[in-house]
């Protein structure tokens, strides 16, 4: 594709391609947001520098800098996306019918079938909005919710910044996990002596589950043999059912296992350890009704289910 062949969309494509660019320091991931060949990226930048007769990034550092002229142009764009957008929310607000797209990411533990029920509630209730889910890493969900590929990113330990807003959604009790063949299994609540030794499946050090389970572990004066460790609870429940670890996850992340005779979950008999859940935007996007009524959606089902 040539930079003549780029989507005839007009002008606010090529700004949105600029800033795309800007955002990811990548030429080649800026193209791949907009649908274009990074070559014909390339071209649309050559072009407008070569309009306004100057260099809008400095192309000998990795990732890619912004020049001083390259960071005016990307305010340029940023201001005008942003009062469209604005454009587009009120227009919206002048009609009665909640429509649009709602682009949410979501740590993968918010389950693909709880996600499932909630799209096909949320079409139910606004047939003219539409519901795209992508599943990421915890680190990703904010990447995405900051470079405004999601509108809102679901995750666990939410934490707030100068750019991020976070809403509150819901706690999750957690329990001990482990394969009903497991000498664990049977019993009706687990103390802190009883997990002493075994072997346990943890999570990557990097995620924030991790460090709340050791440090629950680590108040309670608990040494377990952490024999693997996963980036995700699926992964986590699936070695977990061949019968010879346990883990400590969110109870509600283990009803199916549950139901299917796979897994059990044993209390916690030291109260405290919670998971909690947020709903993260940015702090100064304007969000469409779509989003707001999917918003109000994700509060009203957010306490788990008795």
């Amino acid at each position: 594709m040539t930079y003549a062949s780029l989507p005839a969309v007009g002008a606010f494509f090529h700004f949105k391609l600029f800033r795309d660019i800007a955002h990811t320091g990548s030429m080649s991931r800026g193209a791949a947001m907009n649908g274009v060949s990074q070559s014909a990226a390339s071209q649309h930048v050559q072009e407008r520098e070569r309009e306004m007769e100057v260099e809008l990034i400095d192309r000998t550092r990795r990732p890619l800098r912004l020049t001083e002229a390259g960071m005016l142009y990307h305010e340029l764009c940023r201001d005008l996306l942003d009062r469209s957008e604005e454009f587009d929310i009120a227009l919206g607000q002048l009609k009665s019918a909640v429509a649009g797209t709602v682009r949410v990411a979501s740590i993968f533990s918010v389950g693909l079938s709880e996600m499932s029920r909630l799209e096909e509630e949320f079409s139910g209730r606004f047939p003219q909005a539409q519901l795209e889910v992508e599943y990421l890493r915890p680190e990703k969900v904010y990447e995405a919710v900051r470079t405004d590929r999601a509108d809102i990113g679901l995750v666990s330990y939410p934490h707030p910044a100068k750019d991020i807003a976070v809403i509150a959604w819901r706690e999750e009790e957690m329990a001990l996990a482990a394969a009903p063949s497991h000498a664990i299994a049977g019993l009706a609540r687990v103390s802190p002596k009883e997990m002493e030794g075994l072997e346990f499946i943890g999570f990557d050090p990097d995620l924030p589950i991790r460090r709340e389970v050791d440090r629950f572990l680590r108040d309670q004066g608990v040494g377990v043999q952490v024999t693997m460790h996963f980036d995700s609870i699926p992964m986590v429940k699936e070695a977990l059912a061949l019968g010879h670890c346990v883990s400590i996850l969110p109870a509600r992340m283990l009803q199916a296992e549950i139901e299917q005779g796979r897994l059990v979950a044993v209390p916690l008999e030291a109260p405290g350890l919670i998971r909690p859940l947020g709903i993260i935007h940015l702090k100064k996007k304007r969000l469409n009704r779509a989003t707001h009524s999917f918003l109000t959606l994700l509060q009203q089902t957010g306490q788990p289910r008795q």
